[in-house]
């Protein structure tokens, strides 16, 4: 299969970027996108060029490192995937692919396809945990919790804090990964006794980073990789009116 390629390049996070044309041939269908993106950087070694920068680690869709935008969609639009799981099967011979980084002002681009995604780790600091002492295992397995709600609590600490919503919505909102790390805490009751303090902080925090506000698209539930689904936000919202209107 070949593929043309459009890959944004962009020296340091002050030099100006652009988009420069790959043309890879003899992709195989059953590579990965990332996979595909070593055989084009073991080209580019061999010329003698600098290599693309891309996050990845586990490239099992667990980790959260691999943000790209493939063709204006964050992780490249296979639902419920991580670009790290998106298969070359899904593209066509002789089709163009663009490839950007996140697209955000919180996301500072660091180099090529990487960007500085450390406002979500401020986010968390603020008030994404728990610090009083719940005991060990068996102390917080003594605890009886609906199944509905350990459900729920479930799904929203599923986030693997990649970003995604963020890079697709057109306001660049954090609320959806911000009230997914609220609500898996905020529901149990070993998060009861900081739940408002908690969503304070960290709505403030995201607000501090540059974050834009959500206005309710669900473009951002679209292409979590975990599916996420928006409740959370509004979760997060009556919590966080609740605890100032206090």
């Amino acid at each position: 299969m070949r593929l043309r390629l459009l890959v944004w390049r962009q020296p340091g996070p002050n030099a100006p970027g652009k988009m420069v044309e790959y043309v890879q041939e003899d992709v195989n269908p059953d590579m990965s996108f990332l996979e595909m993106l070593d055989v084009v950087n073991e080209g580019l070694i061999r010329k003698g060029e600098e290599p693309i920068a891309f996050d990845s680690d586990c490239r099992e869709g667990i980790c959260g490192m691999c943000s790209l935008m493939v063709n204006g969609l964050a992780h490249g639009g296979d639902q419920g995937t991580t670009v790290c799981q998106l298969h070359m099967r899904h593209f066509q011979d002789g089709e163009t692919v663009v490839i950007e980084p996140w697209r955000a002002r919180a996301f500072p681009v660091v180099k090529d396809l990487v960007v500085d995604r450390s406002a979500l780790d401020r986010i968390i600091a603020a008030g994404g945990y728990i610090s009083v002492n719940t005991g060990g295992a068996p102390d917080a397995n003594s605890v009886p919790i609906p199944r509905e709600t350990v459900e729920r609590a479930m799904d929203a600490a599923a986030c693997i804090q990649c970003g995604a919503c963020v890079a697709q919505c057109k306001n660049a909102s954090a609320a959806l990964f911000t009230s997914a790390k609220i609500a898996h805490l905020g529901q149990l009751p070993q998060g009861q006794p900081e739940r408002e303090r908690r969503v304070i902080r960290m709505v403030e925090q995201m607000d501090a980073e540059g974050f834009g506000s959500c206005s309710n698209e669900g473009e951002c539930q679209a292409v979590c990789p975990k599916e996420i689904p928006m409740i959370n936000i509004a979760r997060m919202n009556r919590d966080y009116w609740r605890g100032i209107l206090k």
